[in-house]
């Protein structure tokens, strides 16, 4: 199995410090997610978008992925948090493993991987990524 669960890439944890992403809603950065097959490998020091693994376009995933629409970041508690509304490719035929999150707008960096833990499919179908809450237990990118 390549995908080995959910983790921030380390390069987008030193890119923050350095203020190459803006999570705002209004103004901020395009994120987009990426489909991937069970063959993708990821690490933590995956640093930007690839094709290689990329699910095959279909219905209306492209390659490259969807925009996100992001949840202007907040904070909790002493925790800082973000996330994004959930995306639905519609009309497709998909089997993918995991995705990954990157900034479009900065010369495509890593966020985070997703690992769907199993592969998820549609048939000429709606595929919709739920994302959790947006607090400071289950927000997608949490900095505590």
């Amino acid at each position: 199995m390549a995908f080995t669960g959910n983790f921030m890439a380390t390069s987008f944890k030193g890119e923050v410090m350095q203020a190459l992403h803006n999570f705002t809603l209004s103004s901020g950065n395009v994120f987009k997610l990426a489909l991937y097959s069970s063959g993708a490998s990821f690490t933590a020091a995956t640093t930007a978008y690839t094709a290689t693994n990329e699910i095959t376009a279909s219905g209306s995933y492209v390659v490259g992925g969807g925009a996100l629409t992001n949840v202007t970041p907040t904070t909790s508690g002493t925790t800082a948090l973000t996330s994004f509304s959930n995306i639905t490719f519609t009309t497709a035929t998909i089997t993918a493993r995991g995705a990954m999150i990157y900034n479009s707008t900065s010369a495509n960096r890593t966020v985070v991987i997703l690992d769907f833990g199993a592969d998820k499919t549609s048939t000429a179908g709606d595929f919709t990524i739920v994302f959790p809450t947006a607090d400071a237990t289950n927000a997608i990118i949490r900095i505590v």
